[in-house]
């Protein structure tokens, strides 16, 4: 697919690192003047901006934690005057204090042309109809999204979240060829389709799929792929960085991460020492022009591999391999890590097994336990007790070999677990009541 910012995305890597460093250092020179935030966590960790001689330098910096957003409620760390911004966003599932964002003008400009980027890359464009089912509002998918597909020339249809049976119809009528929403709520849309007599696949001109806002596997692309006929892709942002801004390109081999807008490092989770590309550890991030919230060496929490190898695609800019996790989502069991994306990779790759699936952490004495309900899929459910429980076994087994850790299997009638049409919500962990 043909870059939208060819200057910009196709930069020979030397001079997209001079680049990063010419940001970084007017950044972090900028804060040192103008926020006392900045300025005082520099102090306390003895480095000053005439410090930063290099891109590697940027190590020298401390980092910046979820809980400083919530110390700093709502706006102390905001770096522009209250007349130069336009709009606040405002994350949602946090404890305690939201984290509140503002922007000014440039922000979104900013915002709107790394999704302008990123949407190119994956062929969406003028004459395309993109079906825009992130919610609205505080909640940062919808508008971001929005004004990134407006800027590629796209006809966008504001849906939001709900009233399936009418999206659906809507997406046959206007011929919708993109939706943009979370993959739990593309399988419910599929399944409300077919039991509507319709089938997306074979009804519509929908081609390509924007997913994301919760983790997915590469399991679940295929599955969704082959079922609905499109091409999944996974999209990246949070709140704290805007939005939703990064997403795969056409050859769907990681997320580019424009260079120009931010600085990526992955760490180890536990010491904080910076990973080489290619193993895995904690995303760190550095936004690099943004003017009203700015982040430096900020540790979003999202475990993920740098890949900075040539894409066949042309592009330049570093990627970040599929999210497979975050470290405080983590959960615990018997003294092993398990991320639920784990149990999904799992489950995905047996074929007698849904697309839904529930975990339940709970506590037996001072042992914990976890059990995963697994729909079983339409064509494997049988009333025959001795097949289920081949089934049930077999899933046990894969589940062990993979976490190294017992699991508890129950499997449920087709239709039988929650949908949800925001973020699915896949664990239930009781050992906090």
């Amino acid at each position: 697919m043909a870059p939208w910012n060819r200057q910009i995305e196709v930069m020979p890597p030397d001079e997209l690192r001079q680049l990063q460093y010419r940001l970084a250092k007017s950044l972090i020179r900028r804060l040192y003047e103008t926020s006392e935030f900045y300025r005082r966590r520099m102090k306390e960790h003895d480095v000053r901006p005439d410090d930063i001689g290099s891109l590697a330098d940027i190590g020298k910096l401390p980092f910046m934690y979820k809980g400083d957003l919530r110390d700093n409620y709502p706006d102390g760390l905001f770096c522009a005057q209250k007349d130069e911004l336009v709009r606040y966003h405002v994350s949602s599932g946090t404890t305690g204090k939201p984290t509140v964002v503002g922007y000014t003008r440039q922000d979104i400009e900013n915002w709107s042309e790394s999704l302008a980027r990123a949407f190119s890359s994956c062929g969406l464009g003028r004459g395309d109809v993109l079906q825009v089912s992130y919610g609205y509002g505080l909640f940062t998918g919808g508008l971001g999204v929005h004004y990134g597909a407006e800027r590629v020339g796209a006809t966008v249809l504001p849906t939001s979240v709900g009233n399936t049976e009418r999206q659906i119809e809507l997406m046959q009528d206007l011929h919708t060829t993109a939706i943009a929403c979370t993959p739990s709520y593309l399988l419910h849309m599929g399944e409300v389709a077919e039991k509507m007599g319709v089938s997306i696949k074979n009804d519509t001109d929908l081609r390509i799929g924007i997913l994301g806002a919760e983790p997915w596997s590469e399991q679940m692309r295929g599955r969704l792929e082959e079922w609905l006929g499109i091409r999944a892709y996974d999209i990246y942002g949070t709140s704290e960085l805007s939005g939703p801004m990064f997403t795969e390109c056409s050859e769907q081999q990681g997320i580019h991460i424009w260079g120009d807008i931010a600085l990526v490092e992955v760490v180890d989770p536990e010491t904080g020492e910076a990973l080489p590309p290619g193993e895995r550890g904690e995303m760190v991030v550095t936004m690099l022009q943004k003017e009203a919230f700015p982040l430096v060496r900020y540790r979003i929490g999202d475990i993920t591999v740098l890949d900075e190898e040539p894409c066949a695609c042309g592009r330049t800019h570093p990627r970040i391999r599929r999210i497979q996790g975050r470290v405080d989502d983590m959960l615990i069991v018997r003294g092993i890590n398990v991320f639920p994306s784990q149990v999904e990779h799992v489950l995905l790759e047996i074929p007698e097994v849904g697309r839904h699936f529930q975990i339940v952490i709970d506590r037996k004495g001072a042992l914990d336990t976890m059990l995963v309900r697994v729909e079983v899929s339409e064509e494997a459910f049988s009333d025959k007790i001795t097949e289920l429980m081949v089934i049930k076994k077999a899933v046990e087994h894969r589940l062990k070999t993979t976490l190294n850790v017992a699991v508890g299997v129950e499997l449920v009638e087709p239709g039988t677990l929650p949908r949800f049409e925001g973020k699915s919500k896949k664990v239930v962990d009781r050992r906090s009541l």
